[in-house]
Order: C-alpha cells, then sequence, then structure tokens
C-alpha cells in the first residue's frame, strides 16, 4: 500500500471538487523548512536514533527475544541480568580520514541503544543463551521446571 500524493501541475494539494482551501506544495514545503526547528536537529549529534525492533516469543519451555541488528558484530553487544531486568546495550564507534591534496576530511560516527526488559519470575536465568546470526540477536530464557506447562491429563472419577 503506498501513501503517495499525486501533485496536479499548478502544485496545489486541493482537491478540484473540494471547497477546502488546502495549502500549495510549495507553501506547504517553505513551512516545513523555515519553521523554527528543536535544538537537537541544529546540534552536532546524530539525530537517526532509533530502537532496534523487537520480537517476543513464549513457548511452552521458554521465551525467547530476538531483536533486529544488523550490521554489528558478536562483540559489540553487552547482555547482562540485574534482579530480573535484562538489559540489551551496544555502542560502536567509526572514524573516517580522507586526505586530498589541500583538505583533509575526518568523519566521525557514534551509535548507540540501550533495551531493557523485566523478566517474569518464571525465568530461569541461569540458563540463560544468546546467539547473533545474520543481523539478529536472540535471547532464549527457559522457564522454570516448575513454571512450565503441564500437558492435559484426564482425571478419572473414582
Amino acid at each position: 500500500m503506498s501513501n503517495l500524493v499525486s501533485v496536479p501541475k499548478n502544485g496545489s494539494l486541493a482537491n478540484s471538487n473540494s471547497n477546502q482551501n488546502f495549502p500549495t506544495l510549495s507553501n506547504w514545503l517553505d513551512d516545513i523548512f523555515n519553521r523554527d526547528l528543536p535544538s537537537v536537529f541544529a546540534s552536532n549529534f546524530n539525530t537517526s536514533i532509533t530502537l532496534p525492533k523487537v520480537n517476543i516469543k513464549e513457548s511452552t519451555d521458554d521465551f525467547t527475544v530476538e531483536m533486529a541488528v544488523p550490521g554489528l558484530k558478536k562483540s559489540d553487544f553487552q547482555i547482562d541480568i540485574d534482579d530480573k531486568v535484562l538489559s540489551i546495550s551496544t555502542e560502536t564507534q567509526k572514524e573516517s580520514e580522507q586526505k586530498e591534496e589541500n583538505y583533509t576530511r575526518r568523519e566521525f560516527g557514534y551509535s548507540s541503544f540501550k533495551r531493557t526488559f523485566t523478566l517474569p519470575e518464571s525465568v530461569n536465568d541461569e540458563k540463560i543463551n544468546a546467539t547473533y546470526k545474520e543481523g539478529i540477536l536472540s535471547i532464549l530464557l527457559p522457564k522454570k521446571e516448575e513454571a512450565k506447562q503441564k500437558p492435559a491429563r484426564s482425571i478419572k472419577i473414582s
């Protein structure tokens, strides 16, 4: 499904059958680019910080946390458990330098994130295991034996 809008040659977003006064495309763009931007956009920091997407699945024996984090290495991750709180974090730094005859250009890049999850009492935190493959960090959270769902059974009436 697409959210593209067709703009007629006159630049108006208004439907010719409508009596509403919509701004022209050029007025709308002028409004966007001329308004005061928050100070964070004026800073030298990377503003494209997003948290990775997470899927959490539950089975009868365990929970699985899957996090989409492509482009990283296993060594980039820090996974901790403290008082039933699972923390997943990373920090990466990149530096590049390009030297030409009359100038030197250096660029620095830094990104980080931290996601925390409160674990249920049913998780056996001594047996937690993590893998990283093809951009997906998977953390297996096994349940304690007493928390595992027992299979259904029939009870005979005596």
